[in-house]
């Protein structure tokens, strides 16, 4: 029964993505009986998060899941199948940093969207970041003519509520593509946006930035993604699985402040799940907590 539901929905996807250009070199038959079976795989990791010059113990958390989108209002469609042309399969990334900074919490949350079948950039990015100093939010969307348009809503009056635009490849969409698969991450120079956490917590400009990728193995069964920046003052790692499903295990960001000093935040893996996380909502299944290890 499932083999024949992601068959159907194998066709379904390519009928309604044949007019778009489409990834290549990808077994999406083989991809689909991972991604496409209903669930979303959620993976805990042990936080080292530098904030204020001193580094931070805390808890970070990945999920990755399929859904269903809407090309024109870029959000979660409520009836896939009304939709027609308008939905697009895309893998979602909810990645959450909680760490405190002595007396108050820091809880942050990033949002990636990304095509899954059709060979596009992310199409949307968000960002929240709440603690007692108050919240802000970042949302940023691929527009036509492949340029980025974003806003920024915060309560620093230097920031505001202010809008943006760049073009280039949003930091934040390299999750997804390792996901996918890292073949579909452009190598050496390119132009990137950096990622809104990191934007959010050095409250810098709102433009992309030249900078250099490369991936290397690093054992036997784990590679790992480079990004280093142009300016030298900060480098991102991801560490992940060489075979598909290409889990991520890890991750470390490098930055040099004007001192000299180098901060570095890392995120070690320490639980994965596979579940339907949006029905384990019963008091009964907060055990599922401690299996994937969450404080």
């Amino acid at each position: 029964m499932k083999k024949n539901w992601i068959a159907v929905f194998g066709i379904t996807l390519l009928l309604a993505s044949c007019s778009q250009p489409q990834r290549e070199n990808i077994d999406f038959e083989e991809w689909g009986k991972y991604w496409f079976q209903g669930q979303a795989e959620i993976s805990s990791f042990d936080l080292t998060q530098y904030r204020y010059g001193e580094p931070r113990e805390g808890e970070a958390v990945l999920i990755f899941v399929t859904e269903d989108f809407s090309r024109k209002n870029q959000v979660k469609l409520d009836d896939p199948e009304a939709s027609k042309k308008d939905k697009v399969s895309v893998l979602k990334m909810n990645q959450t940093r909680n760490f405190n900074t002595g007396i108050y919490p820091y809880n942050m949350m990033l949002s990636a969207f990304t095509p899954t079948k059709e060979n596009s950039r992310g199409l949307k990015f968000t960002a929240s970041s709440q603690e007692w100093c108050g919240h802000t939010f970042t949302q940023v969307n691929l527009k036509k003519g492949e340029n980025y348009s974003g806003q920024i809503f915060s309560y620093f009056e230097s920031e505001g509520d202010h809008s943006f635009s760049f073009s280039g490849l949003a930091e934040d969409d390299l999750w997804n593509l390792i996901r996918i698969n890292p073949n579909e991450i452009p190598l050496g120079g390119v132009q990137v946006f950096p990622s809104l956490i990191y934007q959010r917590l050095s409250h810098q400009e709102m433009k992309s930035e030249e900078a250099f990728i490369r991936i290397q193995d690093i054992s036997t069964q784990r590679r790992q993604l480079e990004l280093t920046y142009g300016s030298g003052k900060r480098t991102l790692r991801i560490d992940f699985e060489k075979e598909f499903p290409f889990q991520i295990m890890g991750w470390e960001e490098l930055e040099t402040k004007e001192d000299g000093k180098q901060e570095i935040t890392k995120a070690v893996r320490k639980g994965l799940k596979m579940l339907d996380y949006w029905k384990k909502n019963k008091l009964e299944d907060a055990f599922l907590r401690e299996e994937l290890k969450l404080k």
